[in-house]
């Protein structure tokens, strides 16, 4: 065996064949750290199996398509993530902050599973972060502990393997990627070089066995997957598991997925018997008073992914006593804001210019959903106004520079989730001919810009005295 030494960027994973400050593949600073590599021969390549897995090339016209059937989890929010279920031989990689659940929600998908589509396969659980009595212990805690699944505490790889072609697992799960080492290679476990092999031995021994892979990933504190970034290019899926503001809730995020939709959210509530998956997501954008009338609240329906989610917006505009009136948003893009601000000075002829704005999205989602700018805008000429929004009335549109409004995407389904939910009047821009008469106690508004709006919201709301 051969060895040689070379410089490989703990961020990227680029190799350098000397020491540099920077890494020319990503940019970052004092990232270059020495490592020894082995120098492989063909002969000693093919006795480790890397060609092992290689077939001829076949015609395009030839080639049967692969559908790929989900097998669901059993756990709503996780199907929903991966856009249905696990897939035959599919490689997923979970991510998330220290003590984020990724563990407890993974053991709740073995216990799921084991009761469910792999009730008569078995499931391999290996952790490297705990012990047996650990897992043990949170299993008890969870309520978890079928007859069919498999704990096992190690890193060797190897020895995982071996134990992966004794008991061929119907599920195999990896905790963590970071902590396993391959035998054959130098470095610490955690290096760029032990998890670029590591995964690349496990997506092979899953690939060809047609077994569902689950593998824990670290992130580092500005919040990307710590590893190389090729991790993220050899598997099918990866999931980002994160907290919101509050600290109770839990959303998993897909930011790929070769076997569904990237545009889906599972939420999670952290209770003391583990995850639970949130059903009526709507309901954690918006306060429990609804029926109360507020001055600078006003109600949208979001979409994310295929799911409609009620959003409330609250927005405040006070006097400054700055030199440069301040703008901070929460839950919403800040330019974006900006934008609608400068808007309704230019189209309505509102001043801000003296005003701090503050404008937060109840419930600590982010939402990217163009669709809650009419309500914003609601919401800011409430406050400016001081006078407040019936409860009742629901805004559905978005906004464009020059204060015209446009009607944002699945319109329908957004005003059947209002009329659910008990709202009686909706704003949107227009409505198709096709969906008037549709709803029966669900009165539309048609305020096809802000002028439109201002005007609607005068007449809706009783006269006061203001600004």
């Amino acid at each position: 065996m051969k060895l040689k030494s070379i410089y490989r960027c703990q961020q990227c994973g680029q190799a350098s064949p000397k020491w540099a400050g920077q890494c020319a593949g990503c940019g970052g600073w004092n990232t270059l750290i020495e490592e020894a590599e082995q120098v492989l021969s063909k002969a000693a390549a093919a006795a480790r199996g890397l060609t092992d897995f290689s077939e001829a090339p076949v015609k395009l016209s030839e080639a049967r398509a692969l559908k790929a059937e989900h097998a669901p989890t059993g756990i709503t929010e996780l199907d929903r993530a991966l856009g249905g279920g696990l897939v035959k031989g599919q490689v997923v990689l979970l991510a998330g902050p220290p003590g984020i659940g990724k563990s407890t929600l993974t053991l709740e998908s073995c216990a799921a599973l084991a009761a469910g589509a792999f009730k008569a396969g078995k499931i391999l659980y290996v952790s490297g972060e705990e012990s047996l009595a650990q897992v043990g212990s949170r299993a008890e805690r969870l309520g978890a502990r079928p007859d069919n699944v498999y704990l096992m505490s190690e890193t060797n790889l190897a020895k995982i393997i071996e134990e992966f072609r004794k008991l061929k697992p119907a599920f195999l799960v990896i905790d963590s990627i970071q902590t396993m080492y391959h035998p054959e290679f130098v470095g610490s476990p955690g290096s760029v070089g032990q998890i670029r092999e590591c995964a690349a031995e496990l997506l092979k021994i899953a690939k060809s066995a047609g077994t569902p892979l689950f593998l824990l990933g670290h992130v580092t504190k500005e919040g990307s997957l710590a590893g190389p970034k090729v991790l993220e290019h050899i598997v099918d899926t990866v999931l980002y598991f994160d907290a919101e503001k509050s600290n109770v809730f839990r959303v998993l995020r897909p930011h790929k997925n070769r076997f569904g939709p990237v545009d889906e959210t599972g939420i999670f509530e952290m209770t003391s018997k583990g995850l639970r998956p949130v059903d009526d997501a709507g309901l954690l954008m918006s306060e429990t008073d609804r029926d109360k009338a507020l001055i600078g609240r006003a109600f949208a329906v979001a979409f994310e992914g295929a799911r409609p989610m009620l959003a409330e917006l609250q927005v405040l505009a006070t006097k400054s006593y700055l030199p440069f009136p301040r703008r901070t948003v929460t839950g919403m893009d800040l330019n974006r804001a900006q934008m609608l601000i400068a808007a309704l000075e230019k189209s309505v002829g509102l001043r801000f210019d003296e005003m701090d704005v503050f404008a937060s999205l109840q419930g600590g989602i982010k939402v990217k959903d163009t669709a809650l700018d009419m309500a914003f805008c609601a919401a800011l000429i409430s406050s400016y106004k001081d006078i407040p929004v019936p409860p009742d009335c629901v805004f559905i549109g978005e906004v464009g520079i020059l204060a015209q409004a446009a009607s944002p995407g699945f319109l329908d389904r957004r005003l059947a989730e209002a009329e659910r939910l008990g709202f009686k009047t909706a704003f949107v821009p227009r409505l198709p001919k096709k969906d008037e008469g549709r709803f029966k106690t669900l009165k539309l508004e048609v305020a096809r810009d802000l002028g439109g709006l201002y005007a609607a919201l005068m007449k809706l709301i009783p006269a006061k005295a203001g600004k």
